[in-house]
């Protein structure tokens, strides 16, 4: 496979980017001050399409993020199935992470310092249609300026019926920043107040104020954090939100900046990997099976012929004092 490299010409921080997998960006160096840092963690063999979609870089979930369970959801009276030879799944038998992170997507610019790709589920993965309602297309912006990598995302529905959809990304993030970084000296942050509990990582429908041992408000330190949650009850009112990786002892921050229609964050500590996925969402974990019980999910319904834009930063700094 052949990466799209983009590049900001002032700072020569760079991107790498994967069409042929999911749109995949997994690599990001930004350049702070003259120091490289490499924020996104990949397996070696990443590149070379020898790993999971789903294990390396910034793979993107969409029409849904997470799992719907059993592979199995209702939508207007009708009964869907999205079966294993069709739709990853999970070791517990749920459908996993969308349709297009492991699918082709078509390039439609490429210029030094951005690339814009999109995949339209009736034309890029048509043996995948009849899993979803309708029709459904994703077009992403990755832009690198300065020390950040921009995503804008445009989503739209190009048939005769409403659809539902959700949207998420799950990056790995490196920790620690540096080489003089060490992990332990790590903090994670977020300033969500409440959680989804979970039963095989699927929400019951219930939430509850954070735990203390997923709480990130104040900060926690990475190495005592063992996580697989989905965070929620982020500020209202304002119309951007913030998660963070600060690591003292380099003097580095990596800051996540993302629109206010990611309600949900899914908060991922991969085993035995110095990475941390800090996991945007718009809707949470199987909320199409969670629309009967009248709750605020997030689930979104898209109306023929229209689309909704939206973005997520990913920022590399230094730690002000």
């Amino acid at each position: 496979m052949t990466p799209l490299i983009i590049t900001d010409p002032e700072t020569g921080s760079t991107a790498r980017i994967l069409p042929e997998l999911g749109f995949n960006c997994y690599q990001f160096h930004a350049m702070v001050d003259g120091q490289c840092i490499d924020v996104i963690d990949s397996h070696p063999e990443f590149e070379t399409g020898e790993q999971r979609p789903s294990s390396s870089g910034i793979p993107i979930l969409f029409p849904f993020p997470n799992r719907i369970a059993g592979g199995r959801f209702k939508w207007e009276g009708t009964a869907y199935e999205l079966p294993p030879e069709t739709t990853y799944h999970d070791k517990t038998g749920n459908a996993i992470h969308g349709f297009c992170l492991d699918l082709p997507w078509r390039v439609i610019a490429h210029e030094e310092n951005f690339a814009i790709a999109q995949f339209q589920l009736s034309i890029d993965g048509r043996h995948r249609l009849p899993c979803w309602p309708g029709d459904a297309f994703i077009e992403v912006r990755y832009e690198v300026k300065g020390a950040t990598l921009r995503a804008d995302f445009r989503i739209g529905n190009p048939g005769d019926t409403p659809i539902p959809w959700g949207l998420g990304t799950h990056p790995y993030f490196k920790v620690p920043l540096s080489a003089e970084g060490d992990p332990k000296n790590c903090l994670i942050e977020s300033p969500a107040t409440e959680e989804w509990i979970l039963s095989d990582c699927l929400p019951t429908g219930d939430k509850q104020p954070i735990q203390p041992a997923h709480d990130l408000r104040e900060g926690a330190w990475f190495d005592q954090l063992k996580a697989d949650d989905i965070l929620s009850g982020l500020p209202e009112d304002i119309d951007q939100y913030e998660c963070l990786i600060m690591d003292e002892q380099a003097g580095l921050v990596l800051t996540q900046d993302y629109d206010s229609l990611f309600t949900e964050l899914v908060v991922f500590t991969p085993p035995e990997r110095n990475c941390i996925c800090l996991e945007p969402y718009t809707c949470v974990t199987n909320a199409l099976n969670l629309t009967e019980k009248a709750l605020e999910t997030g689930l979104r319904v898209l109306p023929p012929g229209s689309e909704i834009k939206t973005w997520i930063e990913i920022r590399a700094g230094k730690v002000i004092v």
